[in-house]
């Protein structure tokens, strides 16, 4: 499980990082909200610790800009010491999914973790329509559209658009789409990714001013929307 903990107080986030990790979670610690945001536009996390009271950026803004901007569903733990009602509720409208108020037992926090995980991952072995910005993927029907308009994929173009709408906002390596979509985990030798991912664009992009798949040079591709 892979754990992103934005929190400002450094002996806090020493004190998470070594129990997530002594229970085999790899951890990711960030100190101030730009910083968490952007590592969240690099990498995908299970779950998401973020505490509120942050430099920069307070934690409330950075659960809003994960949903709105981002558009991520990662499961959000927010710590804080601010613990009144009026808290608990900013925190939920901005998005959060879970409140655990410091000072906090370490266990309590693991199970929270535990929890959201599980939820998370049984959301998406259920989830039968993709969604990114405007496009639309109905895993049922394999059928794609976009602005409600239908847009026809090759299988290869349909399993590539499904990689890249499960991995929004996340750069992902040619290495990566060839072992995920392709079902080999050598370089083929070829541009082949890139070809398709031309095939995808020109499909899905056509008559659209705005342009989801871009390319990071020398790093691969990402869905965004911007």
């Amino acid at each position: 499980m892979n754990i992103l903990v934005i929190e400002d107080e450094k002996n806090v986030a020493s004190f998470i990082k070594k129990g997530l990790e002594e229970n085999g979670m790899i951890v990711t610690l960030a100190y101030d909200g730009e910083t968490g945001l952007s590592l969240l536009q690099e990498q995908e996390y299970n779950v998401i610790v973020l505490d509120v009271i942050l430099p920069q950026v307070n934690g409330w803004e950075v659960c809003n800009r994960i949903r709105k901007q981002l558009r991520l569903k990662t499961p959000v733990l927010m710590l804080t010491a601010l613990s009144s009602t009026d808290n608990l509720v900013k925190g939920f409208e901005q998005g959060a999914d879970d409140y655990l108020a410091k000072p906090f037992k370490f266990q309590e926090l693991l199970v929270r973790v535990k929890a959201l995980d599980r939820r998370n991952r049984n959301q998406v072995a259920t989830q039968s329509v993709l969604r990114f910005d405007d496009i639309e993927m109905n895993m049922e029907q394999k059928m794609v559209t976009r602005a409600g308009k239908e847009i026809k994929l090759t299988s290869r173009e349909y399993n590539l658009l499904e990689f890249f709408m499960k991995n929004p906002n996340k750069v992902i390596s040619r290495m990566e789409i060839l072992e995920n979509v392709w079902g080999v985990n050598f370089d083929l030798g070829t541009n082949v990714v890139d070809v398709y991912v031309n095939y995808l664009r020109n499909k899905l992009e056509k008559n659209f001013e705005k342009k989801v798949i871009q390319t990071v040079v020398g790093m691969g591709y990402i869905l965004r929307a911007n």
